[in-house]
């Protein structure tokens, strides 16, 4: 026993030590790496950060977006402890133009599922924005429509490391907008409330300030160019100085009470049309009445206009021409109806808010010279803004946590686990002699790990891995968070009962009862028994060495971890759960073999490898130190001379001694069984034996 808790300590603290002495970095990829990920006729172009953001070339060489990794800038671990890493191409309004898997170490996907089904997820991307509301799962309630969420299907026994991939992406992606296209809104945008009717006419748009009126007269355009080359450029501005050289008005005609005051009944028709269609843009009319116009002779209707920009918050706002009929309405001024107009528009998507202050830039210019003119310009800013009445703005639509989408998901099986998890609880903690005694114990045992096999493991996916405390070591050693635990909380109820189970019982409450594999195991040595095949017994110097093979096992894929992490998926295929619980034996035949070759080993040396190789059952081993008390009754006669429980002990658990093995006891309750058994128990059979002849003696 001094043996094994030594060899224990030992384990723990070379585990802490690589814990506290490695720590992996991730480092952005190199040009060359990244370059074979971008289709033409776009390319790379300069790294623009030391996280990995790169920008994105269209081809005529100009700024086209941003391409970029998210395990920089979002090292969410997976359930191998290693972050998922994604390769991010988005363009310059936010919206994914491709979304590709660069690497990970999700077990599921390694060599369980495949590659395919994970790469397919992320084709789901392309289309959409980090504008919208995109989450794993699908939706909940009654019905859909009008749901602001958008809802990726995931990946059928991948769903947890599906969402850890799925938030990976949307944190790097939000942090790239943030940061590097700020003028692209991450929330919902305002936009016109068309239930809102307000009767309205000229006079009170211009009173209530939701038309602004700016003008400009020669002499403050000369001043503008004063002392330049342009100076004497304009004669007009020149002679006559008090005249006007602009005269704009602008107007947000996106609401409905404001158009109707503005717009003929035609041109309001067709406003509604062209809403109807581009839901997200927002309509503004500029008239000009001066002698400035809007726009040159080069113009061309539905492009951008070369005289007028915009700006709001100091960043810029793309305007278009609409491409609408105006016709104002007869109520307007005289002026107006024979001014310049122009309806522009703008996506609201990009971060335009209507109700807050934005800018309208006009651009005025002048030409010095005959040939090859040299042209010079100056800008006069207009300010303007629409009360908020006039409009809705979504509730930002926050999706849940990933972990409170989990849990909705699977609510049911969750439900069936509980039950079945606190009734054995019960079962073993209030009335475990009583079971253990019981004349149908075998059957009943059979059937909860039939259940065990069953739903726990080939339906509920719940199979315990070395993968799980492996990826938190990892976690831990790089400072990251172990939120990833949540994402599957069918396997996390396991593990807790688990670890209560370390307490009351030490290793073999999950060993003996809830590990899938290991009933498949005990499933075959009942079968060997029914076909009479021959047990191999094990000899006990030998049995004592073969039992240290699971510790070294562990230790291995620990250095193996943190020295070679790109082998460890591989590694980790020595359990054989994923073949035998994930696929349902589905798999490459080698691995289907080494499955199957463990089965038909457990029929001649029971539970042969969660005995002897088992590295989760080396971790089970360990967390059991911290049972609180010995649970298996033990008699005085218990070794000595009394050696059945011993003999019958399958597991080799029970010392010479008669002394427990905690650490290699599967709870099987054989030994339990025949201590209180008095046909069985050599004790209580002696006992029972000497008080009849007392009994005989005091008769005579």
């Amino acid at each position: 026993m001094q043996r094994q808790w030594t060899l224990h300590i030992v384990l723990g603290a070379v585990t802490l030590w690589l814990v506290s002495c490695i720590a992996l970095a991730a480092e952005p990829l190199d040009r060359e790496t990244l370059e074979p990920y971008i289709v033409p006729p776009m390319s790379l172009g300069e790294r623009i950060n030391d996280e990995g953001v790169w920008q994105l070339l269209n081809s005529g060489g100009a700024e086209a977006g941003f391409v970029f990794e998210t395990e920089p800038m979002a090292p969410l671990p997976g359930f191998s402890g290693a972050p998922i890493n994604v390769l991010v191409v988005l363009d310059l309004e936010a919206r994914f133009l491709d979304v590709k898997l660069i690497s990970h170490n999700e077990p599921i996907f390694v060599s369980g599922l495949g590659q395919a089904p994970f790469h397919k997820f992320f084709e789901q991307y392309r289309g959409h924005s980090i504008t919208e509301s995109l989450v794993v799962g699908t939706p909940y309630g009654a019905g859909t429509d009008g749901s602001a969420l958008v809802y990726l299907d995931g990946v059928t026994k991948a769903t947890a490391s599906v969402r850890i991939a799925h938030e990976s992406v949307l944190a790097a992606t939000l942090k790239v907008a943030r940061e590097k296209m700020s003028g692209v809104s991450t929330g919902p945008p305002a936009y016109p409330d068309l239930t809102y009717d307000e009767p309205l006419d000229w006079e009170d748009l211009v009173r209530q300030g939701l038309v602004t009126r700016h003008r400009v007269s020669n002499a403050e355009i000369n001043a503008e160019f004063a002392g330049t080359i342009w100076a004497d450029d304009d004669p007009e501005a020149r002679d006559n100085p008090d005249g006007t050289f602009l005269d704009l008005w602008v107007v947000d005609i996106g609401p409905p009470s404001i158009a109707r005051a503005v717009l003929s009944p035609g041109s309001l028709a067709e406003l509604k049309g062209f809403m109807g269609i581009s839901t997200s843009d927002e309509p503004i009319l500029v008239i000009e009445t001066a002698r400035h116009g809007l726009v040159t002779d080069e113009f061309i209707r539905n492009t951008s206009p070369d005289l007028i920009s915009a700006e709001q918050g100091g960043f810029p706002i793309a305007l278009r021409d609409a491409d609408i009929y105006i016709e104002l309405n007869d109520a307007l001024p005289d002026e107006l109806h024979d001014g310049a107009a122009l309806i522009l528009r703008t996506d609201r998507r990009l971060g335009f808010d209507p109700t807050a202050e934005w800018t309208l830039r006009i651009k005025a210019l002048r030409e010095h010279g005959m040939f090859k003119p040299e042209i010079g310009s100056a800008s006069v800013d207009i300010t303007h803004s629409t009360d908020a009445r006039f409009f809705k703005r979504l509730e930002a639509v926050k999706p849940t946590p990933a972990w409170v989408d989990a849990l909705r998901n699977r609510a049911a099986d969750l439900i069936i686990l509980a039950v079945f998890l606190v009734g054995l609880i019960a079962l073993l903690g209030l009335s475990l002699n009583r079971l253990a005694g019981h004349r149908y114990f075998t059957p009943i045992r059979l059937g909860i790990l039939a259940f065990v096999i069953g739903f726990v493991g080939w339906w509920g996916q719940g199979q315990l891995s070395i993968v799980t405390p492996l990826g938190v070591i990892r976690t831990v050693a790089e400072g990251g968070s172990l939120a990833f635990l949540l994402y599957d909380p069918f396997s996390l109820v396991i593990w807790a009962v688990t670890i209560l189970g370390f307490v009351l019982w030490g290793r073999g409450l999950f060993c003996g009862w809830l590990c899938p594999f290991g009933a498949m195991q005990e499933f075959a040595h009942h079968l060997a028994r029914l076909l009479r095949i021959r047990q191999i017994d094990v000899p006990d110097a030998w049995d004592d060495r073969l039992k240290w093979i699971k510790y070294a096992v562990l230790f291995a894929l620990v250095a193996i971890m943190f020295t070679a992490p790109a082998r460890l998926d591989k590694a980790i295929e020595v359990e054989p759960f994923k073949t035998a619980v994930t696929t349902f034996f589905v798999r490459e035949w080698y691995y289907v073999a080494y499955a199957v070759g463990l089965l038909v080993l457990s029929m001649v040396v029971f539970k042969g490898f969660c005995r002897y190789i088992c590295p989760l059952g080396a971790v089970m081993a360990i967390g059991g130190l911290i049972r609180t008390r010995k649970w298996i009754d033990r008699r005085a006669e218990c070794g000595s001379p009394c050696q059945l429980c011993r003999v019958k002990c399958a597991y080799g658990a029970i010392k010479k001694t008669g002394e427990i093995q905690y650490s290699e006891c599967f709870q099987c309750l054989d030994c339990v069984t025949i201590h209180d058994d008095p046909k069985q128990c050599v004790p209580l059979i002696v006992a029972a034996r000497n008080g009849r002849r007392l009994h005989k003696v005091a008769a005579q």
